[in-house]
């Protein structure tokens, strides 16, 4: 499998002195197309401030990150948008749907922004959604879609533009563990029907199994990696479970 995404040696540093603060410390990871990688660590543990670096939306203090091939260390801002335009799609745990605008112009807007309009555009938008399970949502507005059909959305819009690597910040956290394992089979798909490389960041063990790989972050740094079968993923969640009701 391709690398879509390379990481080397990535440091992230904040502040100086006694206050200094490493979110990201000499980092090594490639997210492959095809593949599903959840990202899991604790709270503090440096997931989203690794997720953004990857994601170009954070520069990093040292290290190189090269998306699709390309290097971005030396990119200036708007070269790293143009790399987010054309490699990346967001889906975020809140959803950033635009309560004025129906599903299926919250989809065409990230075509909108690449320049690509018109009946074409519209009609990508109505089959990305009907891809998701959403065409009869087609003309909903936000306030009308449940938070499982609001977050199909938010992932039919990272999806339209047909981008190389989608980046999920937990994107199942606000949604019941139905919607949640939903939300999970789209991405899986997406990843091995459609050839994307899919990185999730995620706390809840429930959803491992849907993971071709599982990376584990604490402190800043990638303590081990592991590729689960269904077995183990069902009894890391049994344990985690039983650990947060205050259970051995």
């Amino acid at each position: 499998m391709s690398a879509a995404i390379e990481a080397a040696r990535v440091c992230k540093t904040y502040g100086q002195g006694p206050t200094r603060v490493e979110a990201v410390r000499a980092l090594d990871l490639v997210v492959r197309a095809h593949e599903l990688t959840v990202l899991v660590g604790p709270s503090g543990s440096g997931k989203t401030t690794l997720l953004s670096i990857l994601g170009c939306m954070l520069t990093p203090t040292s290290g190189t990150v090269r998306v699709c091939g390309v290097p971005t260390g030396d990119a200036r801002p708007e070269a790293l948008a143009a790399i987010r335009r054309r490699h990346i799609g967001f889906v975020f745990q809140s959803y950033h749907l635009f309560s004025t605008l129906t599903a299926g112009e919250n989809v065409q807007l990230a075509l909108d922004i690449r320049s690509e309009r018109g009946p074409g555009a519209t009609a990508k938008s109505a089959a990305v959604l009907a891809d998701v399970g959403l065409s009869a949502k087609l003309n909903a507005f936000p306030r009308e879609l449940s938070g499982g059909e609001q977050q199909r959305v938010a992932i039919a819009r990272a999806l339209v533009a047909d981008p190389s690597v989608i980046l999920a910040d937990e994107p199942t956290a606000a949604l019941d563990s139905e919607n949640g394992r939903a939300i999970m089979a789209i991405l899986s798909s997406a990843a091995k029907q459609r050839g994307r490389a899919v990185l999730v960041v995620t706390h809840d063990a429930r959803l491992f199994r849907f993971a071709d790989r599982i990376v584990h972050i604490e402190d800043g740094a990638i303590t081990r990696e592991e590729r689960p079968d269904a077995d183990d993923c069902e009894t890391h969640a049994r344990t985690v479970g039983s650990q947060r009701a205050g259970r051995p």
